[in-house]
């Protein structure tokens, strides 16, 4: 199942083990039984700090298999293949079930470990995804740190009769105590502030005791990231918040301009903004969201962010680097369905169509690219461009217009999504021609027209241009005084990471100069 280098890697890592491990398979006669089975027999071979049983007559799918400790009967589960994007998580999972600690701050791990209550977690996985690791690692980490914490990590291309008998459209699509918990990526501080219903409050309480900051970005993408190291490295006190570290980037997949790195993905991206960031004195508030910026009464004085948990944060200068969403289409039933059809990853998602006709909205580069690599998983794909020619690189239009199972269809307005109640049925759009309208049906529609800042809660205070971007000068100065601005939020073109991440240092560098020139006010 695992070959010679995979197996060196793996015994290596095996090699931290501090307790024993044990692993519980739940079996069948099928062939993706027998691979599970070889694939947990050669990690047996392994380490001798790891045994392996079968016990087929337990309450559990087939095929299965639960990681635990000898004589105990809780910790993280696999339903299915934990190959692809998953391999990383059984790695983890073997290691935290033998004892090697976690890199997640100590006071999380703690709030974790003293949950009340019994959480029974499923989380549904693709192979493809790059999105679900996280997810499933998280909740992993859960099961192995509180008992009563059940997690099972399922391959949905296996256990295809639960994903149609859920309607389950995206991944990861997690689910507590047999309810909908929660569709996309999410870090192990959301869900288990999710999930602790006091925590939001203890988290207001803590933030309005921190001491005003010299400069508090807002934002952990790369415009955040770097405006933290560069502000860190000045010595003056720096503050960093945001909803998720990596933002955007945690939502793509393979990164092949970023200069001097040739190839990388996303999320390990994000991961090497994040322990960059760890190098330096700089206090990182994760999961919160910023709803108004209050500025300062005087030139000097202080301004303030308030939070979506109820704190405030104040600061003798702000850099804002909120970054960007995807656009939506704006039409009816698109909200109804959406994660019940409607989509935005078809690396994520696009397993989960297999076999069935979508759409593709949008003939940039990511629409033609989401397009091609739909082409080889489903039935038939659709493309709609609102214009009357695509705007993707000839050579991916080259490429599109060479597969037999994709039409392209100009001058198309998307008008509604239409369903049956619980999943996507069908599109409707209007020919911008002869102003006609038409049907397709389909089970998926994967939206690729663009991005949107996120800057609404702005409103008032800061200059914005006609599609909400942040209005700034060649110093990355807004229209308010000690006020800066970084990333695709802003009015810089082209929207690239590269780009924001040196708009984000500029923006430090900006800031520390308006610091050392202000006088404070009294």
């Amino acid at each position: 199942m695992l070959d010679a280098n995979l197996k060196n890697q793996l015994k290596a890592y095996l090699e931290k083990l501090t307790k024993p491990v044990e692993l519980i398979a739940t079996l069948d006669d099928g062939a993706k039984s027998a691979e599970i089975r070889d694939l947990l027999q050669d990690i047996a071979t392994l380490s001798e700090k790891v045994t392996y049983r079968e016990e087929n007559d337990r309450p559990a799918r087939k095929p299965s298999f639960l990681i635990t400790n000898p004589g105990a009967e809780h910790g993280p589960s696999f339903a299915g293949s934990p190959m692809g994007h998953e391999f990383t998580s059984l790695v983890l999972a073997l290691l935290q079930t033998g004892g090697h600690p976690s890199k997640e701050a100590q006071d999380l791990l703690e709030q974790i470990k003293l949950l009340e209550g019994d959480f029974t977690f499923e989380t549904y996985y693709s192979l493809t995804c790059h999105n679900c690791p996280d997810v499933v690692q998280a909740l992993n980490l859960m099961a192995v740190l509180n008992p009563r914490i059940k997690h099972t990590a399922i391959d949905g291309g296996i256990f295809q009769n639960e994903i149609q008998e859920r309607n389950v459209m995206g991944v990861p699509a997690v689910y507590l105590n047999g309810q909908e918990f929660g569709q996309g990526r999410m870090s192990l501080a959301e869900i288990v502030a999710k999930v602790d219903t006091n925590a939001e409050k203890r988290a207001a309480e803590a933030l309005n005791q921190r001491a005003a900051y010299d400069v508090l970005i807002v934002g952990s993408g790369p415009a955040g990231a770097a405006a933290a190291v560069y502000s860190a490295r000045k010595g003056i006190r720096t503050g960093l918040m945001g909803e998720r570290f990596g933002g955007q980037v945690l939502d793509t997949v393979d990164i092949e301009n970023y200069i001097s790195v040739q190839k990388t993905e996303g999320a390990k991206l994000a991961g090497a903004l994040r322990a960059h960031v760890n190098d330096y004195d700089v206090d990182v508030i994760d999961t919160q969201s910023a709803i108004k910026l209050i500025p300062a009464a005087k030139e000097g004085g202080l301004h303030a962010i308030e939070t979506a948990s109820g704190a405030v944060l104040k600061s003798h200068s702000i850099i804002i680097a909120t970054g960007a969403r995807w656009r939506n289409m704006g039409v009816p039933g698109e909200e109804t369905y959406r994660t019940k059809g409607v989509t935005y990853c078809p690396h994520c998602d696009g397993p989960l169509f297999k076999g069935k006709r979508v759409a593709v909205i949008g003939g940039g580069n990511s629409g033609v690219e989401a397009a091609i690599d739909l082409a080889g998983i489903v039935e038939h794909v659709t493309l709609l461009e609102f214009a009357a020619e695509m705007r993707a690189d000839q050579v991916l239009q080259n490429k599109l217009r060479s597969l037999k199972n994709v039409d392209v269809i100009l001058n198309a307005q998307t008008t509604e999504v239409k369903g049956d109640g619980t999943k996507v049925t069908s599109l409707q759009y209007v020919d911008r021609v002869n102003q006609t309208t038409h049907d397709v049906a389909l089970s998926g529609i994967f939206v690729q027209i663009g991005l949107l800042p996120n800057t609404n809660w702005l409103e008032g205070a800061v200059e914005r241009n006609r599609i909400g971007e942040i209005i700034i000068d060649a110093k990355t100065e807004t229209s308010l005084k000690g006020v800066f601005a970084a990333g695709d939020c802003t009015t810089v073109p082209y929207k690239q990471i590269i780009i924001a991440s040196g708009e984000g240092a500029k923006a430090s560098l900006s800031a520390f100069d308006y610091l050392i020139r202000t006088k404070p006010a009294e």
